[in-house]
């Protein structure tokens, strides 16, 4: 059986399938995901301390600067 994103267990065929998403509607069958990985919530919390760390205008400069690896020089 293949499994999902977050590991959920899916049926492989179109009735299947169909069958197990009219169960969870109804309530017959609760799916329980995996939690997010270490990784991911380390990298959430990482992302956030950056944010209050920053000024406005040292966040402007960064995305300044990545706009212009991406697209070339901006004339604005």
């Amino acid at each position: 059986m293949p499994t999902g994103p977050r590991g959920e267990r899916r049926p492989a065929d179109v009735i299947g399938a169909a069958i197990m998403v009219a169960k969870i509607a109804t309530g017959e069958l609760v799916e329980h995901p995996k939690s997010k990985s270490g990784r991911v919530r380390n990298g959430n919390a990482g992302a956030q301390a950056r944010a209050r760390k920053l000024t406005k205008k040292q966040r402007s400069q960064i995305a300044k600067k990545a706009a212009t690896a991406r697209w070339g020089k901006i004339d604005a």
